[in-house]
Formats: structure tokens, C-alpha cells, sequence
């Protein structure tokens, strides 16, 4: 099955040649460039995509190909790094800063019902935070300054120079997922007044062994995300599969310049079940090939409540989960999947 040409632009013909599955694209250059009638046009793309598979690629999004080949970059010279200086930097209880091997293991999935640690490395980096800002001089979770080597000149700047970008990107986005879900254009704006909570991870994947693949060890286990959306970048070797709604694996093949997209739990909520929050993984099972990618967590501040979207409820459809702030949802995530956080939260069992 080639490209869904209903999904693509015209203009774009040299995308037939990708063979997608059933993964849609999305091509909103018309709709940046401000042509009439292409916001509800991408709306109508994505509200199909978000209703039917969870995940879809994006081109025409204008974030420059130079830029993502440096974050590539940063992200193979901050890994090629001696563990101890790595370590230097591990997870504080925010989750900024370096995860080493098996550091976390999907506990919050139904799918795993014997889960193992994962086996990739990450360096996550998320809203830069200025350390006199009152909620991190008064320690409040989550709000914890990023960790930065101070022996990689350029690292920093090219991580904050990447997170601006993208958040440029999915800040332009939220019309498009504000009208996919029949809301106008700007309802999600009150909900990333200080930019949104964002995080950037810079993830290393060795190659499987055929013993753990055997042993049903993951790169990242079957999971879905908890935030609003996730933009990744794949780099050039393949190893996301996503589920499909009847339960078989697909994978997600590269495709150059394009990004993959996802909704997360989030949105799920927030929309009553109307979009998916569709379960993947990772198996780097290709002989002597590292893998490395760069998702981009996009979600709403921490202090937003989420409840059911007006557009989303009705007398037939009352809201099926109660109220809950953006913090409290993150931190229960966190809490069960994550070495460095200490404690297992309850949160979801009172509150399933």
C-alpha cells in the first residue's frame, strides 16, 4: 500500500514512493502559508488519523533539515560519552538529565504483564527553567532546572535552539487539533499560556541480541504516551511499530524529512475516547546498527485540569473520567515507570 494520496498534498508525487501501511500523512504547507480553507482541511485530515489510528506523518511542517541533523548529532556525541561523565548528570526527581540502561520499564501498560527494564539511554531536557522562578526555589515537583555538561561547547544552545523550534511547530498546531475536535481555533491557547510543559528526548538504542529478543526485551516496551502529542524524529534506522486498532504490530517505516506523530493519554481524556492514544514500541533488532531518535513531548501546563472537551460530551456521552490536573497526571506516570522516582503512586487505582 503506497502513500494515501487523500492525505498527501499533490505537489508532493515523490512521496508515492514511500510505502506507509496504514499510517496517514499529513501535509500542512498550505495550511502554514495561510491558505483559505487549509486549517479545517488539516483538521479533517487529522481528525481521521486521531480517530482511526493514533499516529500520522507530517511534512511541509518547515523545520529546517540542517536543524534535526544537528540534534542528530548532539544526541551521538552526548551518548559516545564515558558512562561516568554520563552519569553525572543522572535523572533528578523532574526527570531532567541522563537515564542509563534499563533505567525505566513500562509498568503503566496493560500490554506488559511481566515487564523488563528497557535497554536504550536517554537525555532528556525539558522547559528551561530559570533557577529564581518561585516553583523552583520552593522544590516542587517537577519543576527542577535542567542538567547541562559543562564539557560539550554547543550542546546547550543546540538543545534550547531545538526545543524553540519545535515548540513553534506544535504551537501552531494546536488550532489544527483544536478544530479536528470541532472547538475554535484558539481554545487550547489558555492551556500553554507559559509556552506548555515540553521535553526533549535524546534517545540511544543498541542493537537487540537475538537473546533478548527472544526474551521479549524491548528498546521501549509496548506503551502509550501520557502527553497531549509527541512529534518524533526517527533518524535513519527503522524500529518504531505501532499497534493497529485490530491488534497487529506495523512498523513505522523512515521516511525522510517527514516526522512520525502521535496522541498521547492526554488527549485521549481530554476528548472522552474520541482519539486514540495508540500503543508502540521499539525493537532495534538490525545487526550492529545503533538507533538513535528524538521524540518531542508536547503538553498543556501543569496546573490545567483536564476534563471532558465541551465538543465531546453529550446526553449519550457523559464524561468518562473525573477531572484531574495535567500534575497530577504526569506524576503518576512517572512514578511507576521510572527508576529515579522513589515512591509508586495510587493515583490510578483511586481513580481508574
Amino acid at each position: 500500500m503506497s502513500v494515501n494520496t487523500q492525505q498527501a498534498s499533490p505537489s508532493n508525487s515523490k512521496l508515492e514512493e514511500f510505502d506507509l501501511g496504514q499510517i496517514p500523512l499529513i501535509d500542512i504547507s498550505d495550511y502554514l502559508a495561510g491558505k483559505p480553507g487549509a486549517l479545517d482541511n488539516a483538521a479533517a485530515q487529522l481528525r481521521w488519523a486521531l480517530e482511526n489510528i493514533g499516529f500520522y506523518y507530517l511534512v511541509g511542517h518547515g523545520v529546517p533539515q540542517p536543524m534535526i541533523d544537528r540534534i542528530f548529532a548532539e544526541t551521538q556525541r552526548f551518548h559516545a560519552q564515558p558512562l561516568d561523565r554520563k552519569m553525572a548528570l543522572k535523572l533528578n526527581r523532574s526527570n531532567n538529565g541522563y537515564m542509563p540502561l534499563k533505567g525505566h520499564a513500562q509498568r503503566h501498560s496493560t500490554l506488559n504483564k511481566n515487564p523488563k527494564p528497557n535497554e536504550n539511554e536517554s537525555f532528556f531536557a525539558k522547559r528551561e527553567r530559570d533557577p529564581n522562578d518561585p516553583d523552583v526555589i520552593a522544590k516542587r515537583d517537577l519543576r527542577d532546572p535542567n542538567q547541562w555538561p559543562d564539557d560539550m561547547p554547543g550542546f546547550k544552545e543546540t538543545v534550547l535552539e531545538y526545543q524553540t523550534i519545535m515548540r513553534r511547530l506544535a504551537h501552531k498546531m494546536l488550532p489544527v487539533y483544536a478544530r479536528a475536535l470541532d472547538l475554535p481555533a484558539d481554545h487550547f491557547a489558555a492551556s500553554f499560556h507559559q509556552g506548555g510543559e515540553i521535553t526533549v528526548r535524546m534517545i540511544h538504542y543498541p542493537p537487540a541480541t537475538d537473546e533478548q529478543v527472544a526474551e521479549g526485551v524491548f528498546g521501549t516496551a509496548a506503551h502509550t504516551d501520557r502527553n497531549m502529542f509527541t512529534i518524533l524524529a526517527q533518524g535513519d534506522t527503522p524500529g518504531l511499530q505501532i499497534m493497529l486498532p485490530d491488534g497487529t504490530w506495523q512498523r513505522a517505516p523512515l521516511m525522510p524529512g517527514a516526522f512520525v506523530v502521535n496522541s498521547g493519554d492526554t488527549l485521549r481524556r481530554w476528548s472522552n475516547d474520541r482519539f486514540l492514544s495508540t500503543p508502540h514500541r521499539v525493537l532495534n533488532n538490525i545487526a550492529g546498527r545503533d538507533r538513535y531518535s528524538v521524540p518531542f513531548f508536547v503538553g498543556p501546563e501543569y496546573d490545567t485540569v483536564l476534563q471532558a472537551l465541551p465538543s465531546c460530551v453529550g446526553p449519550e456521552n457523559p464524561p468518562k473520567y473525573e477531572p484531574v490536573t495535567m500534575e497530577a497526571f504526569s506524576i503518576e506516570f512517572l512514578n511507576r515507570n521510572y527508576a529515579n522516582r522513589n515512591q509508586q503512586d495510587s493515583w490510578s487505582e483511586k481513580h481508574a
